[in-house]
Parts: structure tokens; C-alpha cells; sequence
């Protein structure tokens, strides 16, 4: 389980969110709603334990995930905005290192695999800077297909992909969330993303405080910004 509880973050002097508190399970998927400005990658980042919240707490298992470190990131596979992709590497050198790096190490048989079911058939041993940034998305999206972590974080994955990539991405997302997954995302985009019920989580710009904002809707939460 991961609990968060009376979060908080500031940017500068300006406070983006307060009094934020959700919970997600095993088989359960989160997405996170907000403008630009709102500080959706922030508590996407914030979650992952790369940035300390101004007030309040992050658990993971009942245990604060600061003082857990490793043994949550080895729970943990964070996809932001860019990838992380090294333009100079070749798309199965990105995936292995990555992967590796991960705590998922797997051999270039794997990570070939990987690709090709991404739709990297034929590109898999290109310095990836030769690559458009739909296929650029693609590798890194492979992480999905060889982790063994039980919590994905995705800022907006289905940015750059097209019809074909954005179906197969919404399927492995399913299949991760069928299996018993978590998922935290972000996404502008009108997709189908599990067969279930989805929570939803807004961050608006004109709250003081989650306390004071309108009651959400089931299975919404809502937080200012």
C-alpha cells in the first residue's frame, strides 16, 4: 500500500498543493489530473522520493519511504516526461543499462524481445538520436515490458506515440493493474486505461487547501495548487 498523508510542496515562495491525502492498493490505478503549473510532476517526482515534501508523509507498507530508500525504489519503476533516454546509446544499450540500473537486469536477448514488441523491430541497435521521438518514447516504455516492480509512476507516457503504440501501451498497463500492479500516471490524452474503476486525483489552481475545495466525486480526490 502506499499512503500519502497531509502533503505539501512548495515552488519558490509558491505553495503548489496542501493538505493532499490519498492511499492506493494492490490491482489499483491513480490518475492524476491538473493544468500546467498545477505540480503534477512534482508530487510525481515528490512519490518516487527524489524531492522531500514541505509538510507531511510518504508511506510504503506503513514505513516512511525516505528511511526504506532502497527497498522502495526496488518497488518503484519511475517514467518521467523525458525518458531519461541518452541520445549517443543505442536502443537495446538504453534499455540494458537502464534496466539494469533498475534492479532488472536482463541480457541483450531480452532487451532486443523488448523492442520488438514495442514496435522497434529494426531499430533496436540505432543510436537512439536517429530516432523520432514517438520510437525515442518507445524505448523507453520498454522498461514496462522487462520490470518486476510492483508501483509504476508515468508522467504523461503516451505523449508522442501513435494510435498503434498508445493501444499497446493501455494494454500493458492493464495487464500490470490485472496482475495485481499499481499505477500512478499523468495524461492529457482521451485513453482507455484499465477495465475497472480508475481513482482520480485534481489538482486545481484556485484552493487554498484540499479542506476546502467542493467534495469530489467517487473515487476522486482533489488537492489545490
Amino acid at each position: 500500500m502506499l499512503q500519502i498523508e497531509n502533503l505539501a510542496a512548495e515552488r519558490g515562495d509558491r505553495r503548489l498543493f496542501s493538505d493532499l491525502s490519498f492511499e492506493l492498493n494492490e490491482g489499483e490505478l491513480l490518475h492524476l489530473h491538473g493544468e500546467n503549473g498545477a505540480g503534477k510532476t512534482t508530487l510525481l517526482r515528490m512519490l518516487c522520493g527524489l524531492f522531500y515534501p514541505t509538510e507531511g508523509e510518504i508511506r510504503w507498507n506503513g514505513n516512511d519511504i525516505f528511511e526504506l530508500r532502497e527497498e522502495f525504489t526496488a518497488d518503484l519503476l519511475y517514467i518521467g516526461h523525458k525518458g531519461g533516454i541518452k541520445d549517443d546509446l543505442t536502443a537495446v544499450e538504453n534499455l540494458t543499462i537502464t534496466s539494469a540500473l533498475n534492479g532488472d537486469p536482463l541480457d541483450e536477448a531480452q532487451a532486443w524481445g523488448a523492442l520488438e514488441k514495442m514496435g522497434l523491430r529494426g531499430f533496436e541497435d540505432l543510436p537512439t538520436k536517429m530516432l523520432s521521438q514517438g520510437q525515442k518514447r518507445r524505448v523507453a516504455l520498454a522498461q514496462l515490458l522487462v520490470s518486476h516492480s510492483k508501483l509504476w509512476i508515468l508522467d504523461e507516457p503516451f505523449v508522442a506515440l501513435d494510435v498503434d503504440a498508445v493501444a499497446d501501451l493501455q494494454e500493458i498497463i492493464r495487464e500490470h493493474i490485472a496482475t495485481n500492479g499499481m499505477v500512478i500516471l499523468t495524461t492529457h490524452q482521451e485513453v482507455t486505461l484499465t477495465r475497472g474503476e480508475v481513482k482520480q486525483l485534481r489538482l486545481g489552481k484556485n484552493r487554498s487547501t484540499a479542506t476546502d475545495a467542493a467534495t469530489p466525486a467517487k473515487g476522486e480526490d482533489s488537492a489545490d495548487a
